[in-house]
């Protein structure tokens, strides 16, 4: 199926590395290690279509007219899964700010709960990327967006490693402006909302607390 926004990363190196992320048998250490690295990859594409500016420099032997990114980069990871992505965008982006922002899903309702949320006072202008490993009911997500869209930026992307065709919907209808940057859309959700064949609960495999 095509959906209007979402871009999915086809890569060989992005397949092996989402293989071994996804089995049960890796540990918390080299699931950590792993999903730095796949966003690391990600960041590469997300930034292809940023806009640049002159930035004239001096090499040791003549001026060089050179190039750097026009717009301030804003990382805002969805705590806690989020920040291992963080982590791998801010290797290849070092001079971004970050946000955070605390979302937990109630077990019943499957609904998003706000418990915190800290973003940079400098974001109108800004180029955004909301970060979270997965993409599943897409109540989480949409409501990150949400938070980050109050301060005006100049474009907002959300990158996710897997996500369910269930919380792409809800992003294109909630926000179809919003680009989807995935490196797999997965079958379905389960009856508990978690994705399949998915990869487990993200946060848990990252920090090892099951």
């Amino acid at each position: 199926m095509e959906y209007r926004n979402v871009q999915v990363l086809d890569h060989p190196l992005i397949k092996h590395k989402l293989t071994l992320l996804r089995n049960k048998n890796t540990t918390h250490k080299d699931f950590r290690q792993l999903a730095q690295e796949l966003a690391g990859l990600m960041t590469y594409e997300v930034c292809r279509n940023m806009r640049t500016k002159s930035c004239p420099v001096e090499t040791p032997l003549e001026t060089y007219e050179g190039q750097e990114l026009e717009n301030e980069v804003t990382i805002v990871p969805v705590l806690r899964a989020g920040l291992v992505m963080a982590q791998g965008m801010l290797d290849m982006i070092p001079h971004a700010k970050v946000g955070h922002i605390g979302l937990f899903r109630d077990e019943t309702t499957l609904s998003p709960i706000q418990y915190y949320c800290k973003l940079p006072d400098s974001m109108p202008g800004s180029d955004v990327f909301v970060v979270d490993p997965m993409l599943a009911t897409g109540g989480s997500a949409s409501m990150a967006i949400s938070l980050v869209k109050e301060r005006h930026p100049a474009s907002v992307s959300f990158c996710c490693i897997i996500a369910a065709p269930e919380g792409i919907r809800v992003l294109e209808r909630e926000h179809p402006d919003v680009k989807v940057v995935t490196l797999e859309i997965d079958r379905q959700l389960n009856e508990n909302g978690y994705i399949l064949p998915g990869l487990g609960d993200a946060g848990d495999r990252i920090y090892g607390t099951k």
